[in-house]
């Protein structure tokens, strides 16, 4: 067997209610200021009022950050460290989706006391030199695994965006409450689902990094996610199916921290950079396209993975016809979960364009092939003619 490292977070509750616990977990830190960062949609969702008043109720000193936004910007990022430095926070608590807790793993190495590392040097993998404040995340989507991944995204410029990835920025505490979940929008629950099942697939068929533990936490993850994604469709208040959800992120996650997502990921961050089109639904609209690019090279492990999302199927013993019923499989479920199959079908506002142009699409694989450090991960290499000829393909 090849050598491999696993990690991930030390503490994860796992249950509807569960927010419940957050005071008794807080103890441990002996803290008095907790800082939440969060966003405006949070707090008209009326997600935010419960989990302040159980804190303060407990006698904490909260203070709420409010303003994080999708894909967000450095400036925003600092904005919520001086917020943290001038409210002394002690611990941070990130609630909501992979943006905002993105934001509190930044904020949590940059406002800690001790840290000299300005975030311009914390970009790429095993830059940071800073140990973070406590944190507790608490996701309120099912999508990113943000909770459990040393991973965090920043939009630097007009269009591009740059991670910094550490252990350093691993929470200590994840919170899995479906409760929270149980108002998002239909819209909002397919895109993350697609986002948390590419997560999934890409561990699975990760170039260098594969390994037996993230294999198993990247099977268990789809079995949950695709068992489940068409129930909490139908009714969002479906408190088992949204609990099954946030696992099957969360498993995802795990898997991908420790085993990195490819060319999926690459291709979908220029659609959000470009056109502000939510990651989850960018990673949807390439995902068919990538699968087929890269079965010549992953059949055997898409043939695996059928026969966990089609286990009635597990029967059929040829690689070729379960590999491609498992893309076909994907596809559908984009279908039920109502979400565009292809990017003319896509509504932006950019400019002058209410679709994405054709014309646009060599400017969009040139910027794919800056993902250098998602690509390394594909298990088949991408020249910058075949991230055009996928593009070309999901049009």
């Amino acid at each position: 067997m090849q050598a491999f490292t696993f990690t991930t977070v030390a503490d994860i509750h796992c249950a509807p209610g569960s927010i419940e616990r957050l005071p008794s977990l807080l103890a441990r830190y002996a803290a008095k200021r907790v800082l939440i960062v969060t966003d405006q949609g949070i707090i008209n969702a009326g997600l935010l009022a419960p989990v302040q008043s159980l804190l303060e109720s407990a006698g904490l000193l909260i203070s709420v950050f409010a303003d994080v936004v999708a894909d967000p910007p450095e400036l925003i990022v600092l904005e919520a460290v001086e917020h943290a430095k001038r409210n002394q926070a002690e611990v941070v608590i990130g609630l909501g989706g992979g943006s905002s807790l993105d934001v509190a793993k930044l904020v949590a190495l940059l406002a800690h006391p001790d840290c000299s590392q300005p975030l311009a040097d914390m970009y790429g993998v095993d830059q940071v030199t800073t140990t973070p404040l406590p944190m507790i995340h608490i996701p309120t989507t099912a999508g990113t695994g943000s909770e459990v991944t040393p991973i965090a995204i920043v939009t630097t410029g007009e269009t591009t965006k740059l991670g910094v990835v550490s252990r350093h920025l691993l929470p200590d505490i994840a919170l899995l409450d479906a409760n929270l979940t149980l108002g998002l929008p239909g819209p909002v629950t397919a895109a993350t689902g697609i986002d948390a099942m590419v997560h999934a697939i890409e561990a699975y068929t990760s170039k260098h990094k594969k390994n037996p533990v993230s294999d198993m936490y990247a099977c268990q993850a789809l079995r949950l996610l695709v068992g489940n994604i068409e129930r909490v469709m139908l009714d969002g208040q479906d408190v088992e199916a949204r609990q099954n959800m946030l696992l099957g992120s969360m498993l995802a996650g795990q898997a991908f921290a420790n085993s990195p997502v490819a060319a999926v990921h690459a291709l979908a961050y220029p659609l959000g950079g470009h056109y502000h089109i939510p990651h989850g639904l960018s990673n949807a609209l390439v995902l068919p396209q990538v699968l087929r690019f890269n079965v010549s090279h992953a059949r055997a492990a898409y043939a695996e993975l059928a026969r966990v999302i089609l286990p009635q199927q597990a029967h059929v013993n040829d690689e070729g016809v379960m590999a491609e019923r498992f893309i076909q499989a994907l596809e559908r479920l984009i279908g039920v979960c109502d979400l565009p199959a292809r990017l003319r079908d896509v509504p932006i506002l950019h400019e002058h364009h209410r679709r994405i142009p054709e014309e646009d699409l060599p400017m969009l694989a040139k910027a794919a092939m800056q993902q250098t450090r998602l690509l390394v991960n594909n298990p088949r290499d991408v020249a910058l003619n075949d991230a055009l000829k996928i593009y070309q393909a999901s049009y």
